[in-house]
């Protein structure tokens, strides 16, 4: 006897030699068929443990703390079950299926010099200056409620696939929520600052890549602005340290 993984399904491997023997499939005839048969009957629990992963329900933890992918935010933290998805009208939530919108080159009539990087949280976009009245436009996830900020520094250090140490303060804030959060996460895929990251100034903020682009356009961070990690990269090849940041709301 076999227990499916679903609902605790059980199949009864009787059950399916009592089918196949009604059928004509399992006679010994001279022990012709019964090569036959236990092949049937391998195939016939197979199909059924896979119909039942299909038809079965799934709910998938999809937030708390994951080891395996270092997602701990809050809008990580609900349940999924087959077709549904995370979207703006699930407060604290973000859509798996987003498609961030792609970079591109937008006007610009400000008079910040060229190279500069503007955020505006508001509006959830990141302008480069690239002079000549143009600018390059990514869509960036900033600060969740309570955890955005404003101001201007500089792009003080660039590191590639940057390795992550959470602030104590972040640490006990998730300690309170029944989770913990390790101490170090090397550079990586499974780091969720991504491929690159440009620290601004003397804080622990930064702008980096994510593994989560899905929250890519939404509110969801602690304060940090996360781009995909292709726009980080490109962004990451076009600015020096020293330049200058704004970010806006």
């Amino acid at each position: 006897m076999e227990r499916g993984i679903r609902e605790n399904w059980i199949i009864d491997r009787k059950v399916v030699r009592r089918r196949l023997r009604e059928n004509g499939v399992a006679r010994r005839d001279n022990g012709v068929f019964q090569r036959d048969a236990r092949r049937c009957e391998a195939v016939i629990v197979s199909a059924i443990i896979l119909t039942i992963m299909a038809v079965t329900p799934l709910r998938a933890q999809t937030g708390g703390y994951d080891p395996r992918t270092w997602i701990f935010e809050e809008e990580a933290n609900v349940l999924l079950a087959p077709g549904d998805t995370m979207s703006p009208d699930n407060p604290g939530s973000a859509d798996r299926h987003r498609e961030p919108i792609p970079k591109r080159v937008v006007n610009y009539s400000g008079s910040e010099p060229t190279g500069t990087i503007i955020v505006n949280t508001t509006a959830k976009r990141l302008d480069l200056v690239l002079g000549g009245g143009k600018a390059m436009r990514y869509s960036v996830g900033v600060g969740r409620e309570g955890l955005s900020w404003s101001g201007r520094d500089r792009v003080s250090a660039k590191k590639h696939w940057p390795d992550w140490r959470p602030p104590a303060e972040m640490r006990d804030r998730e300690k309170l929520k029944g989770r913990s959060l390790p101490a170090f996460v090397p550079g990586g895929h499974n780091n969720p600052l991504g491929a690159r990251a440009l620290y601004i100034g003397s804080t622990l903020y930064r702008i980096h890549g994510t593994n989560q682009p899905w929250t890519v356009g939404t509110a969801t961070s602690s304060g940090c602005i996360r781009l995909t990690n292709e726009d980080i990269v490109d962004l990451y090849e076009r600015v020096p340290v020293g330049v200058g940041v704004i970010v806006e709301n």
